[in-house]
This record gives structure tokens, C-alpha cells and sequence, in this order.
């Protein structure tokens, strides 16, 4: 049999009736009526439960992983709504998918990354090939999970880990993870991937650096306290219009900081790593970011770039196909930062870009993704966490 994958997707406003849409379709299109894993990713307007129940009852109560995104995306579909859901279902007799979770992770991320890898670890094989990764955006710190994470494996495991964080519709209220029957926040869903084959993968970002160096002078974890000596949202003022402070969520999506990209993965990568100010504090004049920094570390202020973004589309594609070995792959999984969607591009321009990677990839290939507070995907063998970013996984 090999492997069958099939999508399907919903834009209907009763969470009822868009996950069975959704779930049929992506039954139909392969012909498939007992799938051996299920991937969702939704939008918020939902009552999440009854979604995800509908999903489940439609595909047999397979095993099932995913989140809430800011949007979804398929094959030649591109939805920035607050009532979309796509589903990927899979069967395969060569692959194998085992899904766990972790809950609380507010307690602190590296603590999450610990009991993350005491429930995968038993399920590790010679042949596992990755990892997904689909944790809440609002609560999720990538280095100490990271750290942890990796720890607990042990230094003679490398699990390669791919995914996005959960995203809500631009509140940053509350986002949603899927385990099987359970939705939950403040989570992060998991699924190991197992068998032959290969993951071949492409990221890229599109920022431009403006302005001078800056750096950190006072900082703990993944908050910012000051910069060159000031308060951190005082150091902002020179790049932005007055009235900012009340309007963060959209001077953060124009603005974000990049950081000098660690020679180990500067060849790959680029010149800067790019981070996100998920969150801002007025009265003590701080922001966060959704990984640590140290006092000292410089930085620069830079800028989303239509034409990079573009440039770098082509570019994943490239990277993708310099990897793969012959013939299309089984299926993809993209995570794109929300802040290259409807916020940079008009909605035929979006979709046009979305569907010239497809068709560079593989026309006809099952394709699924979501919107993302956050993108995670690896560099010249390491994991990294990503912003303002688009991470492709094509399995071969």
C-alpha cells in the first residue's frame, strides 16, 4: 500500500458541520475510510470541542495532533478567517506516527521540554525521522524548552524538530492545542515520526536591518529590560509614530529585532535571526521575546521586505529540492508567521506567492499549514526557533 494522504478543508461557520466537511473531503480525495493518523489545524471562531469532536467521529477516532493558527493553508487554499479547518488524513503501512502531549507549560517551558521528552523517549526507534512540535504561542519560551528537551534525550539522541506555535486571531487571548480527543491551552501537542524515508526542509525569513546597532544592557530569560541603558520600549521610540504604545500589535508586526545569526548556521540561514516582541509592559518598560537573551547581546532593529519574502519562497523550494532524492513527496507540512500573511500582502498576492511554492514542490501534492505565532525547523543540524518566517517539511 505504501503511504495515502489525503486533505480536506472548511470554511463554514458551525464547528459541526466544518469538521466533517473538512474530515470528508480529506477522506474522499484518497479513497481512505480508516486513517491511521490525522493533522488539524483550525481558527478560533470555533467552539474548538465540538470542531474537534466532529473530526474524530468523521475519521474513526484515529489518532489525531494539532492547534489553533491565525489561518490555514492546503494545496491552492490560502484562509486568513476566524472560521477555517483543515485536516490531513494518513495511511500508511511504512510510517509510523505516535502522538503525545504536555500540559501546564506556563509552569516554565524547560520543565515542559523535560516531560516532553520522558513521554517520547520510550517511543524513539532507529528509524524515527522527526518530530512535530505544536505548542501555545503565548507561553512558549524555545531555549529552555530546547535545552531540557535535548538534556533528557541524551547527547547520543538527535531528533530533528519541525512545527509552529499555536496562534488565536490576533488577541493573544488563548490558543488551542489537539490531542486525540482533548483541547486544551497552554500545552503543546506532539507527533513522532517514524519510518523510511526522509524530511526535507526549507525556511526562510524576509527582514531587512534599519537603523544602528543596539544592545541588550539588562535582561532575564526571554524579557527585555533595557537597551543601550534605557528602558527597552523607550530605545523603540526612534523607529516608530506617536501613539504606538496603543496600537503594539501592529508597530510589532512592522518591527522586530534581528539578532546576528550564530556562525554554526550562518551559511544557511542568513545574516540575522529575527525575534518577535510577543509582549510589551508599559509601566516598567519592558518587552519579551520567545527566547532568551543575555545582557550584551547586540542587535538591530529590522523591517519585513516584500521582495525578500518573495526571493525566499523560491529560495525554500530550492532547498527543498537540492535535498529530496527523486520523485514528489508524501505529503508537506508548512508553518508560516502570521506576520507574512494579510498584514504585507493583498489576498490574491498571498495566495499567488503560497501557490508558486506549491507548484515548485509538487502540484499535486498533499499539502497542509497553518499561521503561527512562532516557526520551529532546523539549521545545518540544529533546532532553532524562528520569527517572521515561513518553514517548510516535505516528506519524502
Amino acid at each position: 500500500m505504501g503511504t495515502s494522504v489525503g486533505v480536506g478543508y472548511s470554511l463554514s461557520r458551525n464547528p459541526q458541520e466544518a469538521g466533517r466537511e473538512a474530515a470528508r473531503k480529506a477522506l474522499e480525495q484518497q479513497g481512505l475510510s480508516l486513517p491511521d493518523f490525522v493533522f488539524v489545524f483550525a481558527t478560533v471562531g470555533y467552539d474548538q470541542q465540538l470542531l474537534i469532536q466532529a473530526i474524530r467521529e468523521t475519521t474513526s477516532g484515529a489518532p489525531l495532533s494539532g492547534c489553533s493558527g491565525e489561518g490555514i493553508i492546503t494545496q491552492a487554499m490560502v484562509a486568513e478567517t476566524n472560521f477555517g479547518v483543515c485536516v490531513m488524513v494518513i495511511s500508511s503501512d511504512e510510517m509510523r506516527f505516535d502522538n503525545v502531549y504536555v500540559r501546564d507549560i506556563g509552569r516554565g517551558t524547560d520543565f515542559a521540554g523535560e516531560r516532553l521528552a520522558g513521554e517520547i523517549k520510550p517511543l524513539l526507534k532507529a528509524d524515527t525521522q522527526a518530530c512535530f512540535i505544536f505548542a501555545d504561542g503565548l507561553f512558549f519560551d524555545f531555549d529552555p524548552f530546547c535545552r531540557t528537551f535535548e538534556t533528557a534525550l541524551g547527547a547520543e539522541v538527535h531528533l530533528p524538530l519541525f512545527g509552529g506555535l499555536a496562534a488565536d486571531n490576533w488577541t493573544f487571548g488563548r490558543t488551542y492545542q489537539y490531542h486525540d480527543d482533548q483541547v486544551f491551552s497552554q500545552g503543546i501537542s506532539s507527533v513522532l515520526m517514524s519510518g523510511p524515508g526522509m524530511v526535507a526542509s526549507g525556511i526562510s525569513h524576509g527582514c531587512v536591518p534599519i537603523g544602528t546597532r543596539h544592545t541588550i544592557t539588562r535582561s532575564k530569560g526571554n524579557i527585555i529590560y533595557e537597551i543601550d541603558g534605557i528602558p527597552a520600549l523607550n530605545a523603540l521610540e526612534d523607529y516608530v509614530e506617536d501613539g504606538w504604545r496603543d496600537q503594539w500589535n501592529k508597530m510589532s508586526l512592522n518591527l522586530c529585532l534581528g539578532f546576528k545569526t550564530p556562525d554554526t548556521i550562518k551559511k544557511e540561514y542568513g545574516e540575522y535571526v529575527v525575534r518577535y516582541m510577543i509582549e510589551k509592559e508599559d509601566k516598567e518598560g519592558y518587552v519579551k521575546i520567545q527566547s532568551d537573551v543575555q545582557d550584551g547581546n547586540e542587535f538591530w532593529i529590522v523591517r519585513r521586505d516584500k521582495e525578500l519574502i518573495r526571493n525566499g519562497l523560491q529560495d525554500i523550494s530550492r532547498q527543498i529540492m537540492a535535498k529530496e532524492g527523486t520523485g514528489n513527496p508524501k505529503f508537506v507540512l508548512q508553518f508560516e508567521c502570521m506576520g507574512r500573511g494579510k498584514v504585507v500582502f493583498r489576498e490574491q498576492e498571498k495566495t499567488e506567492l503560497i501557490r508558486s511554492l506549491q507548484e515548485q514542490i509538487g502540484g499535486d501534492v498533499p499539502w497542509i499549514g497553518f499561521y503561527t505565532y512562532g516557526e520551529i525547523g532546523p539549521v545545518s543540524g540544529c533546532n532553532c526557533f524562528h520569527n517572521f518566517t515561513a518553514v517548510v517539511a516535505a516528506i519524502f
